[in-house]
């Protein structure tokens, strides 16, 4: 097939006048050059080459010729060509995309399970790097830098105090395994700076955000996306969860509330390994299905540990893609129990193209279907992705939100689960079988400006930082939770750095109504420093009402192992 296209797209070119020869060779290079993309191509996703009189592709090949060769100005041709990409993927579906050499890095990275660097979790506190915690076992902790200690320095080049952008700190600390890298820390109670040679290593991503048991028989697991490595880290961590269960309650069964909100999905693989778990053997996890793409199933092997117990799924309004396909599966096989909102709908198949360049472009080519035949993508009218993103504000302004009666299905959209043949619908998201409302009061016009400046997270690691010490007498999470009470000078710290950015609060009552959750938010931050995101969600989960919708409905399900229990 490439030969041929390349033969007729030779003649084509010695065709034409000769007096345009340039343009010619140019056009022969072109030509070579597609048909070198396309050989790299793997051969199910090949496609046929026309570069007839009428070819798309033809027409596209002399329009950037012509500018190149022609236009009055000088040009850029890889930016016209990357235009021209994202304007023909503009007027597809919302999901379709192009990204650079590296974007795609970027993009992938999360997914990947790694990258290279140093090793620490940080945040900036105005323009200085400060050190959260390190990684277990990484290169900087082999070194000995700790938690508190302020990066100031790489290779002697200096990144506090010069508002360096945060990209360009994490290029710098970042770079390929094995390579060396001198870090100057500036540590409390140390006059001078510490120098450290640290040698760069792999550094794990995780996707687990956290784990933790809620009370004997009930254990808790979030995933905050799906990537290489996901599986392992669910598994470990139910393990981990059931072995703690056995050891103090062995009489009671375990359980588990899977919190998948705000999970914007990732590997397919993943996702199918995720419900695999909870699934018997032969069960049908997701299907996908295109124009050009025949019919495939994906099922469960049989080989998950945790095919018993109670299984309660969180999810709400964000909740997307590989999300999706484990709620729907849950669900459809009547496995478990959705509780919170309407997620997303984003059941788009991407398949990347990649480019020479390292660029890439992820190209619809099927939809996602739940067990039951629901197509998880919502509806959308290609080109317009404005009208695509205001989704969730259309969903507020109807009402779906914050009332389950607002929310109507045609009968077409009825579906029935494959075992107790309950009522689930479908039109795009996998929709609760226990609605949460949104509660449009927790957060105040106060609290929101008082986040979005910053001033909350960056006023809370500078008290930390100052407190450490002190702090370190909290040597687990239950003993913080139970004991730890956020000090008023936190808060007075808090609002005065508000007010010198003219940030008040507009009168006593919404100071009192912002007071609780600014106080669990302060508490919750104080534990992530302390200890790590699990503990942050330890802290914050109590004050969440699909958190505490979903305990319920656990605890309902164990005592009387009925769903028409639940309500």
């Amino acid at each position: 097939m490439i030969a041929t296209a390349y033969t007729h797209a030779v003649a084509i070119v010695n065709n034409t006048d000769t007096k345009h020869s340039n343009i010619n060779d140019k056009m022969k290079h072109f030509i070579l050059c597609a048909i070198a993309v396309l050989t790299a191509i793997p051969a199910v996703a090949q496609m046929k080459i026309q570069l007839g009189k009428d070819s798309p592709l033809r027409k596209l090949q002399i329009a950037e010729l012509a500018i190149e060769n022609l236009y009055v100005d000088t040009v850029n041709a890889n930016k016209l060509v990357e235009d021209g990409i994202r304007g023909m993927l503009s007027k597809l579906d919302p999901h379709s995309s192009y990204s650079t050499a590296e974007e795609t890095k970027e993009l992938n990275e999360p997914l990947q399970g790694n990258f290279e660097g140093i090793g620490v979790q940080y945040n900036m506190v105005e323009d200085t790097l400060l050190v959260i915690q390190t990684v277990n076992g990484g290169p900087s902790e082999k070194v000995g830098i700790l938690a508190g200690d302020r990066i100031i320095a790489v290779n002697d080049t200096a990144i506090a105090g010069v508002k360096m952008s945060r990209s360009e700190i994490m290029r710098r600390l970042r770079g390929k395994k094995g390579t060396k890298v001198n870090v100057a820390v500036k540590r409390a109670g140390e006059a001078k700076p510490i120098v450290f040679t640290v040698t760069r290593d792999r550094i794990p991503v995780t996707s687990l955000d956290a784990a933790y048991l809620i009370e004997p028989g009930i254990g808790y697991v979030k995933l905050g996306s799906f990537g290489a490595t996901t599986f392992r880290e669910m598994a470990h961590a139910i393990d981990s969860l059931r072995q703690r269960n056995s050891a103090l309650s062995p009489s009671r069964k375990f359980n588990l509330i899977l919190d998948l909100q705000d999970n914007g999905g990732g590997y397919l693989s993943a996702a199918v390994e995720v419900a695999n778990e909870f699934l018997s053997e032969d069960d049908l996890i997701v299907y996908t299905e295109g124009r050009k793409v025949p019919r495939r199933d994906m099922n469960a092997n049989g080989y998950g540990k945790t095919q018993k117990g109670h299984i309660v799924v969180l999810v709400n309004e964000y909740t997307a893609s590989a999300a999706e396909i484990v709620s729907g599966a849950i669900q459809d096989h009547d496995r478990g129990y959705i509780v919170g909102r309407r997620t997303f709908g984003k059941g788009l198949v991407q398949r990347p193209v990649e480019l020479p360049d390292g660029s890439m472009i992820r190209l619809t080519v099927a939809h996602y279907y739940t067990p039951t035949g629901r197509c998880i993508q919502k509806p959308y009218k290609p080109g317009d992705k404005a009208g695509y993103d205001m989704d969730f504000e259309q969903r507020l302004k109807h009402g779906e939100l914050t009332c389950r009666d607002s929310i109507h299905f045609a009968d077409s959209l009825k579906f029935s689960t494959l075992k107790k043949q309950r009522t689930v619908y479908g039109g795009g998201g996998i929709m609760p079988d226990v609605f949460v409302p949104l509660d449009t009061t927790q957060y105040t016009r106060y609290h929101r400006m008082l986040v979005a400046k910053g001033i909350i997270v960056a006023q809370t690691l500078k008290y930390f930082d100052l407190h450490r010490k002190e702090m370190a007498k909290y040597n687990d999470v239950k003993h913080f939770c139970s004991d730890f009470i956020v000090p008023d000078e936190l808060i007075k710290i808090v609002m005065k750095e508000g007010e010198k950015q003219d940030i008040k609060p507009k009168d006593e009552e919404e100071r009192k109504r912002t007071m609780p959750y600014l106080k669990m938010q302060l508490k919750a931050l104080m534990a992530r420093d302390l200890f790590n995101q699990s503990a942050y969600l330890e802290v914050a989960n109590p004050y969440s009402d699909i958190y505490n919708k979903g305990v319920e409905v656990m605890k309902t399900l164990i005592k009387e192992n009925k769903y028409d229990k639940v309500q």
